[in-house]
């Protein structure tokens, strides 16, 4: 064989040696599997999830959901009421007017059949319309005066300003037209205003002497009892109570004599000839 071509074979093989890691790497991904790459190249990423926004509207429907339908419906024809429009609307109507024309079927249904016809403040008309159903049934001026009047004459006192408010529309003009026929108080305890009817038949004029007697009078730390005594010590008759007093029960007496066998009542009188007396030998 050539020398020279032997000398170039062993030049060949020392270059080779030279480089061992290179040729190593490259054996290595080339003998990779290209199927798994290929699965693992074309794995797509996984997207993040949409964020879901929750719509009222077209939501299942929660009891929250359905009562806020009624309560806005309920202070519509509340308001209506208040201002004059007293006619009765059908659910359609009442729907379009409050902007709730959107709602699903089955709350509609449920306000037609079932909530509306139930609601203490909804009065229901020819089976399908309905209206606001106030506290009283006041149409007028004349028909608040009689209600304060009739409530003066049972002794059950005033009327809410509110309760008026929402039975009378325009209530402030009839107020204003009344005048001092009724009288306006505040209560303490939660500052709400209470009309009552100002009967001025009871109104009478007293003498200004008796007046300063009145005044001048004290009878602070002195008790009905004491102040009843000084009436009659000076001829002066004080009004008694005049209620029925409670009967008092009397005390039944113990200890009291029996009554002998020949006063008491005797039972079973036919079979006198079979029943014997042993009272004598107790003795």
């Amino acid at each position: 064989m050539d020398p020279a071509l032997l000398k170039d074979r062993e030049a060949f093989k020392a270059r080779a040696l030279k480089l061992p890691t290179v040729e190593s790497s490259k054996r290595k991904f080339q003998g990779a599997d290209p199927s798994k790459s290929s699965k693992k190249a074309k794995t797509p990423s996984k997207a993040p999830a949409p964020t879901s926004q929750f719509d009222y509207k077209s939501a299942s429907g929660t009891s929250q959901f359905k009562f806020g339908i009624l309560a806005k419906i309920v202070k519509f024809m509340k308001q209506r009421h208040m201002v004059g429009d007293t006619h009765a609307l059908n659910i359609e109507e009442i729907l379009d007017e409050t902007n709730q024309l959107d709602i699903p079927q089955r709350h509609k249904h449920w306000l037609s059949t079932e909530a509306l016809g139930n609601n203490p403040k909804i009065e229901v008309v020819e089976m399908t319309r309905y209206k606001f159903k106030p506290k009283y049934e006041v149409a007028n001026r004349k028909s608040l005066l009689r209600l304060l009047d009739k409530n003066d004459q049972r002794g059950m006192g005033g009327i809410l300003m509110e309760d008026i408010e929402e039975s009378l529309p325009n209530s402030h003009k009839a107020f204003k037209v009344l005048g001092d026929h009724i009288i306006f108080a505040t209560r303490l305890n939660d500052k709400k205003k209470v009309l009552f009817y100002n009967d001025k038949s009871t109104n009478f004029t007293v003498d200004e002497d008796i007046s300063k007697l009145w005044r001048s009078a004290t009878v602070e730390g002195v008790d009905e009892t004491k102040i009843e005594e000084y009436l009659t010590r000076v001829g002066i008759t004080s009004m008694q109570d005049m209620a029925g007093r409670a009967p008092v029960a009397q005390k039944r007496k113990k200890g009291g004599k029996k009554k002998p066998m020949s006063q008491l009542k005797t039972n079973n009188a036919h079979m006198g000839d079979v029943l014997k007396d042993y009272s004598e030998l107790k003795k």
